[in-house]
Formats: C-alpha cells, sequence, structure tokens
C-alpha cells in the first residue's frame, strides 16, 4: 500500500508508451485466456459472499479512519458493502472483506478511485484514506477501504432518453481517456469477466434454460471464438471499469457518475463502451436497439478505430451472453440469492435477441452510422 502522493508518482511512471502498452496487452491476452487464470476466476465468484457483521464494520470504520456512525449493510455479490451515515448527515461506503483475494481487488480499487480524483467530465466516488494516510487498510483476516457515496439515482431506474445515453457514452468516453494515462496495482488479478475468460464459459451452458436464450448464446460465443478473439490482441488495451452497467451509473445534478470498480482490469479499451452499450439495447425498431445514443456520444469524445467499430456488435453480444451464462450459473450455486445475481439477465436476453438479426457488415453499419449521429 502507498499513500496518495505515492501513487500519483507511480502514475507519472506508468503512463503509457506504444511498446508498454503492446507488452502489457500481450502478457495480459496470455494470461487471462489461460486454464488457470479462468479456475482462479471462477473460484473466486463461486465461493459465497462474506456474511454481514455491523458490529465488526463500526469497529474497523473506529480503528482505521476515527470516524463513529450508524452501519447499514448494503447487497453485495462478493464483498461487504455497508453504508456509513455520519453525525453530520453525510454517508460514506465502506467495503470489507475476508478473503485473501480481495487484498489485490482492493488495491485495484482504492488506486483507482484515487487516481479518479479531481477528473473533469464525470463523477466517481472520493476515496477516504486511513488514519495513516494509505489507500486501505489490511489487518489480519480482513481488509477493506472508505469512499464517499455519489447522491443520484442509478441508471436503471431513469427514463433512457437519447439525451441522457448521449450523456452517458460522453461521460464514459471520459472516464475511460482518464484511465488510459495511469497503469494502476493488481490490474492483472483473475476477473471472470475478462473477455480472455468467454471462450471457456460455455463450460456454463448445462445452467441456461432451454429454447432461444441458449440458441442465442451459442451463436454468439461461436462469433466471439471464431472471429473476434483472434483480433482481440490487435486492439488498444489500458486500464477499464469492465462493468459500466445501468446499475453502476449513477444520474447526478453535476452530470453522470460511475461505482464499483470491483471488475476493473487491464483489458480492450473498447470493452467498456461494449458493456456499456450491451445494457441498453431496448428498442427493436433501431438495429442497434437504442445503443446508437450512448456509441454516438461515447465516439464523440473518444473516436472509434476501424478495427472497434467492426468488432462492437460482436462484443455487445458477447458480453450479453458472458453475463446470462455467469449469472444462470451463480443463480444455480447461491438460488437464495438468485433474484439479486440475475437482475440485469432478462435485459441482457432481450437486448441479445434485437441484436441477433445483424450480420458482420450491417452491425459494423450501424456502428458507424451512430458515430455520425449529431448529439440529440
Amino acid at each position: 500500500m502507498g499513500d496518495l502522493g505515492g501513487l500519483a508518482a507511480d502514475q507519472e511512471l506508468g503512463r503509457h508508451n506504444t511498446s508498454a502498452g503492446t507488452s502489457s496487452c500481450h502478457r495480459t491476452c496470455v494470461a487471462a485466456s489461460t486454464e488457470a487464470y479462468f479456475r482462479a476466476a471462477s473460484a473466486i465468484l463461486s465461493t459465497p459472499p462474506d456474511e454481514p457483521e455491523p458490529d465488526i464494520s463500526a469497529t474497523l470504520l473506529k480503528r482505521h479512519y476515527g470516524l463513529e456512525g450508524s452501519i447499514a449493510v448494503l447487497s453485495s455479490e462478493v464483498e461487504r458493502t455497508s453504508e456509513v451515515s455520519l453525525q453530520d448527515g453525510s454517508k460514506l461506503i465502506l467495503k470489507t472483506s475476508t478473503r485473501r483475494e480481495a487484498i489485490d481487488s482492493f488495491r485495484f480499487q482504492s488506486a483507482a478511485l484515487a487516481a479518479l480524483q479531481n477528473s473533469a467530465g464525470f463523477a466517481a466516488p472520493t476515496l477516504i484514506p486511513t488514519s495513516d494516510g494509505a489507500l486501505m487498510f489490511e489487518e489480519e483476516g480482513i481488509s477493506g477501504y472508505l469512499q464517499t457515496r455519489i447522491e443520484g439515482l442509478s441508471l436503471h431506474k431513469e427514463t433512457p432518453t437519447p439525451d441522457l445515453l448521449s450523456r452517458t457514452g460522453s461521460a464514459l468516453g471520459r472516464l475511460d481517456l482518464t484511465l488510459g494515462q495511469v497503469n494502476l496495482p493488481a490490474a492483472d488479478r483473475p476477473v471472470l469477466w475478462h473477455v480472455g475468460c468467454w471462450p471457456r464459459l460455455m463450460e456454463l451452458e448445462e445452467y441456461l434454460p432451454s429454447g432461444s436464450v441458449a440458441a442465442s448464446v451459442r451463436r454468439a460465443m461461436a462469433e466471439y471464438i471464431q472471429v473476434i478473439e483472434p483480433q482481440i490482441p490487435n486492439l488498444e488495451w489500458q486500464v477499464t471499469h469492465n462493468d459500466p452497467s445501468p446499475f453502476n451509473t449513477i444520474v447526478t445534478s453535476d452530470g453522470l457518475g460511475f461505482i464499483d470498480f470491483g471488475d476493473g482490469c487491464w483489458s480492450p479499451k473498447i470493452q467498456d463502451l461494449a458493456i456499456a452499450a450491451s445494457h441498453v439495447v431496448t428498442d427493436p425498431t433501431l438495429p442497434l436497439g437504442g445503443a446508437e445514443h450512448l456509441i454516438a456520444g461515447y465516439a464523440a469524445v473518444l473516436p472509434l478505430s476501424a478495427l472497434e467499430a467492426r468488432l462492437l456488435v460482436g462484443l455487445m453480444r458477447a458480453r450479453q451472453s458472458a453475463l446470462i451464462l455467469i449469472n444462470y450459473w451463480r443463480s444455480h450455486l447461491f438460488p437464495a440469492d438468485a433474484q439479486y445475481i440475475k437482475k440485469n439477465v432478462a435485459r441482457a436476453e432481450r437486448g441479445l435477441t434485437i441484436l441477433a438479426p445483424l450480420s458482420a457488415a450491417s452491425g459494423e453499419a450501424a456502428v458507424l452510422a451512430a458515430m455520425s449521429r449529431p448529439s440529440p
């Protein structure tokens, strides 16, 4: 662990150049596609979440931050996430875990939030350093970090107007511009949502419901393996959020914000756009189901390369399929939490159905048309 000043120095040293980016991409491509990486990443999501223990959270809050407040445990799939209400009315988020692998995850998350402080064009939680100035705390058997809570409504509760989706895309583009300037610790830790794992996810096919959903997933993943995966190393890679879903995108009075960097990693830059766009495919009368607006907003800030435009629709379909596969599997493992785990599944299934008719050529044409759209 380091302090904010040390992190800033590390980031300055870690700013990308072409040779360093290419080397990191190659290493990560190889590592994330291995059996060992997939098994390690699968093991993390097949372990039951930590039991909520508010008393321990209160003790940790006092010990490491000198703060006191009421504790409310929030829904969480892996980490223990607690809302802290201080006496002055402000609210903070405390993330903790007793798992060994959480240390690397928290190192990444806390460093990401520190790197995003004072950024323009989007909001992110502010990291609260420990009493001794560290980004996170780690003691025997437990680790964690503290952040502010962004006030606003999550995107999934808002009406997805063209203007809102365009502004969401623009904010995501600015987030990726910022993340593209830094290297963060533990960015290569096992993450099952990493594209390198996707070819192996068909092992989970047995947990899918039979019928059209399973057939659509099989087609999308076959396309990914045959057409897209061989070109993944040729994309531009950087640190990404890797889960800018409507639940992790917050509409605030000052613009759009992003929370929960727990799946963040070193991956293709276009992955963030593919994920965000895959969640807003809802309108069957439009070629990309309404994702056109989000894509246009993103591309206005961060233009897509020819290869990114060509692969985007296939990446969107593969991400929808990955979400369906992983969450049906995890719902089987944890039936009591199935409703929370599957909160995005119906949206992914609908989106995959809408995108299914697009050929590679028509998908690319739809993306290029979206990129040329004027702002709503």
